[in-house]
């Protein structure tokens, strides 16, 4: 959801809170549990003898939530095994090139939608980072996009509502739609869940586009939900393909950090930048000395 480090478990909290949710709910009126089998069995219902003599079934009360949350249940567990495995980015059904997620993935995935968009939301609200300014420390909302160098801006989702117009837009996201599609030249759609970097392949595809775009004239987006850890990934390697800096390192740590300091790298984005580096960058770096 946006802290870059263990996202998966997120899911898997998820997870956990909607079964304690489905548990609570699968008891009839007499409290007896009932099992999910027994709601999908020839009866929708199951009957319960109670302290009285009388069938008491589960009511429907009950029952709905109770699907609900088990249907929440299965599906966040196995978007948390995807998004540890790092693959199966294309089952939300995202479009590559217009960058819109269709409806029926909006009705099919919604235990996984709905928590998504409510938290992508708030931390748009709520969210904040450390910045110096006349010599103190303090803390300022953090902004939908951020210019880490003259005309390269890390941002999340919302970057649309700076309302600027773009040389081309990088889109990490596989869970929103692209805000900014009718707002750019040029459109790089690159999905991936959250904190799963790109892969070196990705990141030299999503360079070389970036560096291509910027020679047209005017700005570059890289963003993904939050402007955090997929965006910082591609942005180091935009800014070493752009001849700004000569290592990913030098990318993150001086071009980027101190103007957007909430960008962060986990493992396996350093990782896959340290790998882009050694397969795309320095083989090119010893053939020109």
């Amino acid at each position: 959801m946006g802290t870059v480090h263990g996202v998966w478990l997120k899911y898997v909290a998820l997870s956990g809170l909607s079964y304690v949710g489905y548990s609570m709910f699968m008891k009839n009126d007499a409290g007896a549990k009932i099992t999910l089998f027994d709601l999908l069995g020839h009866n929708t219902t199951r009957r319960m003898v109670g302290n009285e003599g009388k069938d008491e079934n589960l009511p429907v009360w009950r029952m709905i939530p109770a699907l609900v949350l088990g249907y929440s249940t299965i599906l966040n567990a196995a978007i948390a095994i995807l998004f540890k495995l790092e693959i199966g980015m294309g089952i939300l059904g995202k479009n590559k090139k217009l960058g819109t997620v269709p409806l029926w993935s909006y009705i099919l995935f919604f235990p996984f939608h709905v928590p998504t968009i409510l938290y992508t939301n708030i931390h748009l609200l709520l969210g904040t980072q450390k910045i110096e300014k006349d010599g103190k420390v303090i803390r300022e909302r953090v902004p939908p996009a951020s210019e880490v160098q003259p005309g390269w801006w890390v941002g999340g989702c919302h970057s649309d509502q700076l309302g600027k117009d773009w040389a081309g837009v990088i889109d990490l996201t596989v869970e929103f739609p692209e805000s900014c599609i009718n707002h750019t030249r040029a459109y790089l759609s690159i999905p991936t869940w959250d904190g799963v970097p790109a892969t070196p392949e990705q990141l030299e595809e999503a360079a070389t586009f970036a560096f291509n775009a910027s020679q047209q004239g005017g700005d570059i987006l890289v963003h993904c939900a939050h402007g955090r850890g997929r965006s910082t990934t591609v942005m180091c390697a935009c800014l070493v393909k752009a001849g700004l800096f000569r290592t990913w390192e030098e990318a993150f740590e001086q071009g980027i950090k101190p103007h957007r300091p909430v960008c962060k790298l986990n493992k396996r984005m350093k990782q896959n930048l340290a790998a882009w580096q050694e397969k795309f960058v320095n083989p090119r770096n010893k053939k020109g000395q």
